[in-house]
């Protein structure tokens, strides 16, 4: 999968965004967007062929990967990733919208085209709270799925067609926890960081218009 369209809309909104904005964008892509291309979805890689019961019934092993990993860890986390990122591109179209109207009047509509104002300010406070909501859901989904941010050496399965209650072992999942973990808690600073930023701009606009 290519992320560079990703990188270049984000690195477009670096330039309006604050230094939380900033750090925001640093914390997506070194400890995100890297960590998962780099090492994560390689170890994701072969996790169904290496799921393994003590049972030779056919379907057996199959039904219960199912069960235990309805959606994989590997795609869920990238479409999280596309999807917390896709609020900027409110952001990238508001900045577009302003330099085809300073164009088409042929006129300096905005004093300072690089600062947070006006309906800029709107969008971008928007984009901030559709963010944070949506690194919320993600958690919740993934939560919900997996039954917590937990990687068990063991699971017990009893789904049909197992003749009966079947240990199932999961690969490397000391390996698999750590960066569970990692990416849980990546995702949890950057809620702390949007709200941070979210904070910051509206004491920053009101203490301007008190």
């Amino acid at each position: 999968m290519s992320w560079r369209f990703l990188r270049d809309v984000l690195s477009g909104v670096s330039q309006y965004s604050t230094g939380v904005g900033r750090i925001w964008l640093v914390v997506l892509f070194m400890f995100r967007l890297l960590v998962y291309v780099a090492a994560a979805e390689n170890i994701w890689k072969n996790e169904h062929d290496e799921f393994e019961c003590n049972t030779k019934q056919p379907g057996c092993e199959n039904v219960c990967f199912d069960h235990f990993f309805p959606v994989s860890h590997t795609r869920l986390w990238a479409l999280q990733l596309i999807v917390v990122s896709t609020p900027s591109l409110l952001v990238v179209f508001h900045v577009v919208y302003r330099e085809n109207r300073e164009k088409r009047h042929s006129l300096k509509l905005y004093r300072t085209p690089g600062d947070i104002d006006g309906g800029l300010l709107c969008t971008y406070l928007l984009s901030l709270v559709l963010k944070t909501g949506l690194e919320v859901v993600f958690l919740a989904l993934f939560y919900k799925l997996h039954n917590g941010f937990q990687i068990p050496h063991l699971v017990q399965c009893d789904i049909r067609p197992c003749p009966s209650t079947v240990d199932c072992y999961i690969s490397k999942p000391t390996e698999k926890m750590i960066f569970l973990r990692f990416l849980v808690a990546t995702s949890c600073l950057c809620i702390l960081l949007n709200l941070s930023e979210l904070s910051y701009l509206i004491f920053k606009y009101a203490i301007k218009h008190s």
